[in-house]
This record gives C-alpha cells, structure tokens and sequence, in this order.
C-alpha cells in the first residue's frame, strides 16, 4: 500500500508492527493460544482469598494474591485501554463476553535483565485494539476492581488501523462516537467492538433461531434444504433477482419464497419439514426491509388454520420467554404481550371496522373507487386482491400493536390457499400483526391440483395487466400436486423482524449482520492521465492527492508558493527523496489548469 494512502496513526502501527519483528517477535503468530478463562466467568467466579486479620483501623486484611493461593488463568482479547505508571501498569482486556482489567509489572513478565517487553512492548510498541494474550492469577486490587496480575504477555495479533474510542472532555460533551447507521453497517465488525450492546442483539438474534429449532425439531418435523437457485420464481408475489447460468445457457431466479419445494416434500411423504434459509425480492430497501432476509417456513400434514395458529402463538410466546425471561417486550414505551392466545380478526372486518367501507358485497371497479375516496393511489393494473392489500396497509396495519391474526383473505389475494370452509369468495390464510407491521403468513394450503392451475392462470391474467409481482405457473408444481398432497397447514415467518420486536429495534439494519447497502461513495479524482495533460508527473499525482488537491480543477485558484508549500511538504514529511519542482513549474501547471475545463464527476 502506497505510504500516502495511510493516516499518521497506521503509519505508526506499522512501524511499531516492523520494530516487534526486528525484536524477534511475530506480531501474527500460528501457534494455538490455550485461552481456558473469559472475562465475565473470571468475575463471576471470584471468590476472596481468606481473612487472616484486622488493620489498624479494624479493616479486614486477606492473605496476599499469589500464583500459588488464587486462581490461574489464561486469558485473551483486544486491548481496550492501557494505564502506564513507572514499572506497572494496568491494560483493559476486550474478549467475546466481556472486559477485564490486567496488572501489568515489569519485573513479573520480563525474564531477567531484559526488560523490553515492558519497556518496549508494552509502554510503546503496543496499540489500543492490539490483540493479545496473558497468563497469570485473579486478584481484587485495593480499589475493588477483580483483576488478572499477568505473569505472561504473548502479542497474538497486531491492529494497524486505529479503533474509533468515544471520549467525554469535562463538561461531559462526548466525541469520536461510531454512531452514524449506514458507516457502522459498512463496518460492523468495528461496530462490535466499540459499541456496546450491538454484539448483545445479535446472541439474542441466535437464542431466537435456536429456541425456534428447538421447539420444531422437538414437535418431530425435518429441517430441510430447498434450492436457491430456480427455474420459475414462485411461491410468493414479489419481483425477483435474475442471474445466468452459464453452464445450462439459461436465466434463472434467486428464490423468493421456499414454499412450493416444500409442498413437493410434503407430497413426497414427509410429514412435516421446515426450512430456516435465505429469500431474496429485487425490492426496495427501507427500515423494515431489506432484498436479502431471513425466513422460516413450516409444512404440517393433516393440520390446518385454527391448528397453526395455536401453534403459532405458543411458540412465539417460548420463543420470547427464552430471550427476555417473560412473554412481554418493551418497544418505544409500548409493551407488548406475546401470551397466549392472540386476537382473530377477519381482515375485511378489519378494514370496516377502521374505515366504515364494507369490501364484502363490492365489485372490483367499486373497490377501486373506494380506495380513491381514501385518498389511496391506485391503477387499472390492480385486480380485486391488490387493491384490498393496499387498502388494509394503509388504514389498518399500523394499528394492531398486539400480537393478531388477520385472517380471511379473499381469494384473489391468496393463490395458493384453500378455500374457506364457511365463507365463500374467502380462503383460509392468516397473517400475524404485530406493532403494525406483518410478522407470519400462513394458510390451509391448497392441494386441489384443478384449482390451483386455474389460480396460477389468473396469476398469469394479472402478469399480463403489468403486474410484475406476479405468480408465474409452475408446472412442476403443478404435476407435483396432482401426484395428491395430504391437507397441510403452511407458515412463513420473517426472522429479521421477529428479531426486530423482540429487541425493541426499529430498523431492519439493526438485526442483519451485514443489511445490502449502496456502493460506497468516494471522493471523485482526476486520472493520471489528466494530471499528466497539464504536465504534472505522474509519481507527484499521490502528493497533491495527500495534499487536498483530488481534481486538476482544484489548483487553478491556489498561489503557486503555496502549492509548493503544500504538495513539497508531503514530500518532506513522509521522506519520499524525491526532488522539488521549482515554483515556476507549479505556476505553469497551475494557468494549464485553468484553461482546461475537466468534467466534475
């Protein structure tokens, strides 16, 4: 990496990573590093070295910490902080569940007259975010602070760019914070390391899918493994990601659903499988969505609606116990109970209940109408299902802060749902509102093989409208069905919200490790070759780059002295030898800059 590219502080990181290996030092050793203590156990665990007596002042007196009388461990962990003071010192030590505080003594981890791991190592060769490793005993020192007094210090990996370390000055104004969304999206492995709380999220975000597991695989049902990649984009109405396949010479899908791979399962003999795996809808991207998630889905044979919603309700409420110790969640000063049961609610009664318009007698064309008079923005390429869809999302679904099942959805909505039982025009699907935004979809799934390719063929019908979400017909699909599927109970539940509710989040970015973000931006440059057009030479480019100088149009203005002074400065604070242009020459480069207009991208 050129020179020029670095901060002052990885110029100095990499000068100390140099001098540790002149010293003998790997700064990246291979070897295993038997850590066998972590920093909230070694505090959890401490217990007081015995009462051997009173002080003057009637203070208990313990027996004085020694390797022999107290607990030896072997810690490891980023250094956080370092307190020099003479011939000790004190270093906070970072590791995954915690901080610890280190004793640092010269004369414990030098062996005999060579005091250079102290001296050097230590007090000077060494960088807050460095990582490193210490062997010695757990003591509490005369302030109360349970400590690890190192008896052995090994550098296991040296940090050549600078953390981010908030400050606070006197008056309590905090400084350096790493708070800004998308660079801590950008870079979350450093927004684990200095913020506290963000790596809490995510152990949550794995007892979530892990008690979610549990409680499946213990309810008998297989987890499976469906493709990612797929010939028709089916089992949801949302506009997909498109790759090629260079082998077959054919387009194909990211998935956007798992559905119709399990439902072939089904068909195959299984009696219930799940799949926890990634989706992917070419969509937009804003606080609750993101075009790569996270989703389970579950197929039951020989259940239904009322089945899965009981199922649904208990599981959520195990699944919230097992994370915040209780069925209630706090969001915004709302809380939120996930005790079972949870409220049903048809969502055409939904929406008369919010709006007064009743949907169920209406025509297509009438509910169109109705949505304009709700000042909801709609088009001819909508059929009868979108249009209801966009009416409950925007006057009801902001509503239902308590867990509730909308249930009851017309048919047009629901391609591959059974028909209600009772209600004609309806199917059996639910989904699950929770804090107004939609948590789980389900349904008694469709297993009439004539119905489901007359739905798909409608699906078609609106694909030819311009409606590019769409079902497209499986026939495999299709063939599968007509093979004869066991009645079956279908659910699909967003992961990344589901962690979103139940650790008070309230964007999607907060809950995914690494959300899709847009490129990111840099500051724009002229090329070499531009800088060359006005007879600069190319190795000067990086020196009027490190000077603030990224585009030839920004020297047109500058003084020449001063360009000099500038860009030869470079040259001599970093050492590069090279020779300094006269300050006519920048004067020449400075009036060719000037006549020549450059695009400014």
């Amino acid at each position: 990496m050129n020179i020029l590219e670095l901060s002052e502080q990885e110029i100095g990181r990499r000068e100390s990573l140099q001098e540790l290996r002149n010293m003998g030092i790997d700064p990246y050793p291979a070897a295993e590093f038997p850590v066998n203590a972590w920093s909230d156990d070694i505090r959890e665990q401490f217990v007081d070295l015995p009462v051997i007596g009173k002080d003057e002042e009637g203070n208990d007196i313990t027996e004085t910490p020694s390797p022999e009388n107290s607990r030896n461990v072997t810690i490891a962990g980023r250094m956080m902080g370092r307190r020099i003071m003479g011939k000790a010192g004190f270093a906070e030590l970072q590791d995954s569940k915690g901080r610890i505080q280190v004793y640092v003594k010269r004369d414990d981890i030098c062996e005999g007259e060579n005091t250079d791991l102290y001296n050097k190592v230590f007090k000077k060769l060494l960088d807050i975010g460095d990582f490193i490793g210490v062997k010695g005993y757990v003591f509490r020192t005369k302030t109360g602070e349970i400590s690890v007094h190192a008896q052995e210090l090994t550098v296991l990996s040296k940090s050549l760019k600078p953390l981010p370390i908030v400050k606070t000055d006197a008056e309590g104004n905090v400084f350096d914070k790493f708070d800004d969304p998308e660079l801590r999206y950008r870079q979350r492995y450093v927004d684990l390391v200095v913020n506290e709380g963000v790596k809490d999220t995510f152990l949550k975000r794995a007892t979530i899918v892990r008690t979610m597991r549990n409680i499946l695989d213990g309810a008998g049902y297989t987890e499976v493994d469906t493709p990612i990649l797929q010939n028709i984009a089916g089992g949801a109405s949302a506009r997909p990601f498109i790759t090629h396949f260079n082998a077959l010479n054919q387009d194909m899908y990211m998935r956007i659903a798992t559905e119709l791979y399990l439902k072939r399962l089904i068909v195959g003999g299984f009696e219930g499988v799940y799949e926890m795996g990634k989706n992917f809808r070419n969509e937009g991207m804003d606080k609750t969505h993101n075009p790569e998630f996270t989703c389970m889905e579950l197929y039951v044979s020989y259940k239904d609606l009322n089945w899965g919603m009981t199922f649904t309700e208990k599981m959520l409420e195990q699944i919230c116990i097992a994370v915040n110790g209780k069925p209630e969640v706090e969001i915004d000063g709302k809380v939120i109970s996930f005790k079972a049961p949870f409220r049903r609610l048809p969502i055409l009664d939904a929406i008369k209940e919010k709006t007064g318009y009743d949907l169920y007698p209406m025509t297509e064309d009438e509910i169109r109408e109705t949505a304009k008079k709700l000042g909801i923005e709609v088009d001819e390429t909508m059929g009868k299902g979108k249009l209801i869809d966009e009416i409950f999302g925007e006057t009801c679904e902001g509503d239902f802060i308590q867990p509730t099942f909308i249930m009851d959805y017309p048919v047009e909505m629901s391609p591959l749902t059974k028909m209600h039982r009772s209600k004609p025009g309806l199917t059996e699907r639910f989904e699950l509102m929770v804090n107004g935004k939609e948590l789980a979809n389900a349904y008694s799934e469709l297993n009439d093989p004539i119905d489901q390719e007359e739905r798909f063929i409608e699906q078609m019908r609106l694909a030819d409208k311009g409606d590019d979400e769409a079902m497209i017909i499986d026939q495999d699909f299709l063939r599968a069905l007509q093979y004869g599927m066991p009645p079956t109970f279908g659910i699909g539940i967003g992961i990344d919200r589901l962690v979103m509710l139940l650790t008070g989040k309230f964007a999607i970015g907060e809950v995914m490790l690494f959300p899709q973000m847009k490129p990111e931006k840099k500051a724009p440059r002229s090329s070499v070759k531009e800088w060359a057009e006005i007879g600069v030479p190319e190795e000067w480019v990086p020196l009027f780059n490190k000077a603030g100088y990224y585009l030839v149009g920004d020297i047109k203005d500058v003084k020449s002295q001063k360009l000099q002074q500038d860009v030869c400065g470079v040259n001599k604070k970093y050492k590069l030898g090279y020779d300094n242009p006269k300050v006519e020459e920048f004067a020449a480069w400075i009036e060719a800059a000037a006549q020549k207009t450059i695009p400014q991208e």
